[in-house]
């Protein structure tokens, strides 16, 4: 069933409504679907080089966008259905504890999941379950989005055909890495 999905998702990149069709996968990838924007993303680049960045930016607007979405989704089904379960098993608390500790991250953990493989919809709506402040949350999923996004049109329009292999097989073992670097730096100046 994904394969076809996939497949689908696929075919729209070659059709005339292609930029709509990125727009609406960009912004449900970010709250609820299992494939990622780039799979439309990089045959309509490669089809139309001169349209790069501006597929870069439905691509990053329409995500930021579903993001808020997923937000929301986990901010109001917390209130309506995670809470009482929570309550009910005497969980709440220990809740309180998970959601301080995950805001004191939350702008790292969107980041690197803007950026990286890992599903932005489960950050996106983990960011609404523990109330991670909203315009913090907004910032950290522009700025990883547009990095992603705009990384990928960038090689596509630099290197064409060539990068695909690249990009859809190891370009998230690169974003990885750049995090880990990214926080491994971070964790050095704050020991000194």
């Amino acid at each position: 069933m994904l394969r076809s999905l996939y497949n689908w998702t696929l075919s729209l990149a070659q059709s005339r409504y292609a930029l709509w069709a990125l727009a609406v996968v960009a912004f449900v990838e970010s709250s609820f679907f299992p494939i990622p924007p780039d799979v439309l993303m990089i045959p309509m680049i490669i089809a139309r080089p001169s349209r790069a960045f501006l597929i870069a930016a439905v691509a990053t607007v329409a995500s930021v966008l579903g993001g808020m979405f997923g937000y929301y989704i986990g901010f109001a089904l917390m209130e309506t259905v995670g809470q009482p379960i929570l309550d009910f098993y005497g969980k709440g608390h220990a809740f309180e504890e998970f959601a301080a500790k995950y805001n004191e991250w939350g702008a790292w953990a969107v980041l690197t999941a803007g950026v990286t493989p890992f599903p932005f919809k489960v950050i996106t709506i983990a960011s609404g379950v523990t109330q991670l402040s909203f315009p913090v949350f907004v910032i950290s999923a522009i700025i990883a989005r547009a990095l992603r996004f705009f990384l990928v049109a960038v090689l596509l329009w630099k290197f064409g055909e060539p990068i695909r292999d690249f990009i859809e097989r190891r370009l998230g073992l690169v974003f990885i890495a750049f995090c880990v670097l990214l926080l491994g730096g971070f964790a050095v100046v704050g020991l000194l």
